[in-house]
Parts: structure tokens; sequence; C-alpha cells
């Protein structure tokens, strides 16, 4: 028998595919898909309703499980099935962004009737969300736990912080075993200034779980750190990366006589974007064919841009806005090289996309993905200079490029969602044996 085979698992994330906000939805549906395989059942829980019209390759229940039809099926998860919880909780919401998304969903209701932000096909009303964001992450986990009255499963399994409280609660009502999954945590998010809110609530959960999943050694000590948390029930736990097919570049009709540097997502303080310009105007002093591709949006989109004009740039730097799908192919089928100078990355999904495509990489060493990736060049974040000396090295010297290309393409097929699943699995079951 596979590891986990046959059980069954009570999952809370904040989002899913077909929509994505960051890398949190990609590791969900990468670790689900890969329990689908493994022969486990999983009950995803998710806070918000999803129309069945963007609906590619889940099947959706709403709290009353009541079914909607997907119209489109592709890679359909056999084992795992989604309930919908309505709610405004969305990923890297803050309190403020919070309450404007409620007074927007307030305004829109006449118009939206049900939509992507009723589980029941009805109009929203002020009844249905909190205007306080802490409330609300309550009021989701009195649901949460409410659904779970009506399911069967042996661990609850709980994806980073809004979704604790419902952990906490469901693992009480059923007397069932606690994993919290961190994949960021709030001093990743924002630094020194954290929103103690947000810091209790994480500290709260990952007291009061069985056993704390983290995606790096770098999360596991901040989590030790700067939690409390106990030693021996923090588990790393890596990402993995789903494979694409091969392509070759003479199949796309792009012509370009410039080098492209890629920098893919959000664009937050998190992600150290003015690192990234500042270095590229150190590049583009040296370089003059060197086009400079921004891909995402974030609180620092326009800060970004002015940014690139102040430096004198602007001409050199591309801001496409958030990408999905094949736009996201189709950018790094264009790059000739990825640069991800995070300020503080627990894990970093991006750059193993990258080198899946054959685009070579520059990491941040202040991230998790830098402990499993020995085939690319690690800098400072804060470190311009250097970053701009490494980017110019790999547009200079092809065998560099080629190199770093071919051995990171080989090293990251060892990093599968299976082995992750297959971990998480020996996790739970050794929860559930009796001491």
């Amino acid at each position: 028998m596979l590891a986990g085979e046959y059980m069954k698992v009570f999952m809370l994330g904040w989002e899913f595919p077909p929509f994505i906000s960051g890398g949190l939805g990609t590791a969900c549906y990468g670790l689900t898909r890969a329990m689908d395989q493994l022969g486990m059942k999983v009950t995803f829980v998710l806070p918000k309703m999803v129309e069945s019209k963007y609906t590619t390759h889940v099947k959706l229940l709403t709290p009353g499980s009541r079914t909607i039809p997907s119209s489109i099926k592709i890679d359909e998860l056999k084992n795992v099935k989604f309930h919908t919880i309505n709610s405004a909780l969305q990923p890297y919401t803050t309190p403020n962004s919070y309450k404007r998304r409620i007074e927007e969903t307030l305004r829109l209701k006449q118009k939206i009737h049900g939509g992507s932000v009723s589980s029941a096909s009805q109009p929203v009303t002020s009844k249905d969300y909190s205007n306080d964001m802490y409330t609300e992450v309550y009021r989701y986990a009195a649901m949460a736990a409410e659904l779970a009255e009506n399911e069967q499963f042996d661990v609850v399994h709980a994806h980073d912080w809004m979704t604790y409280p419902a952990g906490i609660a469901v693992a009480a009502i059923s007397e069932r075993p606690l994993v919290v999954h961190m994949h960021s945590t709030e001093f990743d998010r924002s630094g020194e200034h954290v929103n103690q809110m947000i810091y209790d609530i994480e500290r709260e959960g990952m007291h009061r779980a069985d056993k704390v999943i983290t995606v790096s050694q770098f999360t596991r000590n901040i989590i030790i750190n700067r939690y409390g948390v106990s030693a021996d029930k923090v588990e790393v736990v890596y990402n993995g990366v789903k494979r694409n097919g091969s392509w070759s570049l003479d199949e796309t009709v792009i012509e370009k006589d410039e080098k492209i540097v890629l920098f893919l997502g959000r664009i937050t303080m998190q992600k150290g974007p003015e690192y990234f310009l500042h270095a590229a105007k150190k590049v583009l002093d040296v370089i003059e064919n060197v086009k400079f591709v921004m891909a995402g949006s974030g609180d620092l989109m326009h800060r970004s841009v002015e940014l690139a004009a102040e430096l004198g740039i602007g001409q050199k730097v591309l801001f496409t806005g958030f990408l999905l799908g094949e736009d996201v192919q189709k950018i790094y089928k264009m790059a000739d090289l990825y640069v991800m100078p995070s300020v503080s990355e627990p894990f970093g999904i991006a750059p193993l996309e990258a080198l899946d495509n054959d685009v070579p990489v520059i990491i941040s060493k202040q991230s998790g993905v830098s402990e499993v990736l020995l085939h690319a060049l690690k800098v400072d974040f804060w470190d311009v200079n250097e970053i701009a000396n490494k980017v110019i090295a790999v547009l200079k010297y092809p065998p560099l490029q080629m190199t770093l290309r071919s051995h990171g393409n080989f090293e990251v097929r060892r990093l599968r969602w299976k082995d992750a699943a297959a971990k998480c699995a020996k996790i739970y079951e050794e929860m559930l044996v009796p001491v």
C-alpha cells in the first residue's frame, strides 16, 4: 500500500486554480493533485465561490452540498471534492483591503446576483460578511466547523494564517489531529512591522497544532525563533514543481534582438522589486540591448513604475501586470534569465518553473528554494552590484547560461509534488499512531 492511501484529509486553503493570486494556489494544487494520485481522499474547503463557467479541472460543492457543474473538465481530480464557504477572505489580504472589498461587494450585489461571491446563487447582503477582517476569520471558522460535522476524515490540514482558526475549530469538533502548513509568515510579508492580529493568529495556530509543516528550513527557523514553537513539532516539506511538456524556442514566432531579464511575482516589499530595478540600471550602464520585464501586480506596482522612470530606464522596463496560464508560459519562453531578489522568501516556486522552462535563475540567499537548488546563482537581495554583475555574466557568457540551464533543468526534476504529498502522508500517519 502506498503511503497515505485511503487516508482522508480535511484541507483548508485560501485559493485554488483556476484563480491564483500567488504561490499558495500553485502549491495547494500541486500538493492536492499529488495526494489524489496517491489514492488519498481530500475534502478541500475554500473561502469563496467560483463561477462554473471559469471552472476547469475541479468539481465544486457548496456547504449545502449542491453540485455546481463544471463547463470543462480537464485533469479531473478523482479523489478530491471541494466545498466553498461564502466569504470575502482572499490571499494576501490586509484589514484595509478587506474592508474595501466588502464595500465594493455590497455596492455590486444587485449586478452580481450570486456570481463568484455567493455560495448559493443568491444576492450578497450585508449579513453575509463582517466589515472587520478579524471577525470574518472567526465567522469563517465557525462555518467550516459546521460543514465538517457532515464529513468523514482522519486529519485536518490548514494552509496559512487565515485558515488556522478554522483548522483549530474543525480539529476540536472532530477530535482529529491538526496540521498547519506555513507557506509564508507575517515577518516575510511585513518585515519587522508585523500586524499583531495576524501574528497572534499564526502563533496560536502553530501552538495548537499537532504538527507544523514549513516549506523550508529558512521558514522553520523563523517559526522556532520568532513564534516560540517547539522544534520537534516542526517538519520541513519542500514544494515541488509541475512538469511542463518540452518546447522549442523555434516553435514560437517571437523575434527579438534584445535579451530579456524577467521578474515574475507579486510586486510587493517581500519580493524586492526595487532591488531588481536598481540592478537593472547598473546592467544597462554596461549592456544596452536588454529589456527588463516585471510580470505581476501588487501594492508597489505604481511606485516601481515611478522608480524606473526616476532611474532613467523607463523605456527599458516592461510592466505586464498579473499573468495567468499561457501568458506565463509565453513570458518564460521569451526570457533569457529569471531574477528573484526576494527580501524574505519562505520557498519560491517561480524559480523552479523558470528552470523547468530552461531559463537560468538568480535567486536571493534569503529564500527557501536556495536550500534545494545548487545550480542557481545566489545573491543577497540588497547587493544590487552583485545582482547586476551576475546578470551581466549570464548575458555575456553563453557557456555559463548553458551550464545553468542544463544543470538546473536536470536538478528541478528531483523536486516532485508526489514526494511532498508522500511526506505529508507520513506525518499524518505518525500522528494517528497511538502512543
